[in-house]
């Protein structure tokens, strides 16, 4: 079988009329879209799932609490006030270190964030067990993120456990 290269006069691209190659390329072209499109599927089931969702709890009564949102790819903080929220989302990739300061009563969440121009963002009034689990769940994720790991083939409840098992340092309180 004969191969035959054709140039265009507008394009210097050679067109390939050999049966066999056009096959191959269209095999190639196929098999990258199928690549694509697993890709954003997997983007998309990942950046859907929220593992916890804690909100903040102030004594008497909290009509306007704020809520944190630990998704696989980011953390969402929503602040409430009287008619108004805030939504402030954080990539797990961006956020270079997480504190919990205690009280007797409460805890408050500290994210250090890379790219916020305020450079950390603290939600106050959360119950001590809830901020501890959103910390060790963050930082689990860190690790995850770091070393690349793709998280879609869990589902959410056994991501949360090997989360969890990750960080199993204790907490002084």
């Amino acid at each position: 079988m004969r191969s035959t290269t054709l140039f265009s006069k507008k394009n210097t691209t050679p067109v390939v009329t050999d049966p066999l190659q056009k096959q191959r390329e269209t095999q190639l072209v196929t098999e990258h879209k199928s690549l694509d499109k697993d890709l954003v599927a997997g983007l998309v089931k990942k950046s859907n799932r929220i593992l916890v969702s804690i909100s903040t709890h102030r004594f008497p009564f909290d009509f306007f609490p704020n809520t944190v949102n630990v998704e696989e790819g980011r953390v969402t903080i929503i602040t409430r006030e009287f008619l108004t929220s805030q939504v402030h989302s954080v990539d797990i990739k961006d956020i270079s270190n997480i504190f919990i300061d205690m009280s007797p009563f409460y805890a408050e969440l500290v994210l250090v964030s890379k790219t916020f121009a305020e450079n950390e963002i603290r939600i106050a009034g959360l119950r001590k067990n809830e901020a501890i689990v959103a910390r060790r769940i963050i930082e689990g994720l860190r690790v995850f993120e770091e070393k690349q790991i793709d998280t879609s083939a869990y589902t959410p409840k056994e991501l949360v456990a090997k989360l969890e098992e990750l960080s199993t340092t204790d907490i002084v309180t």
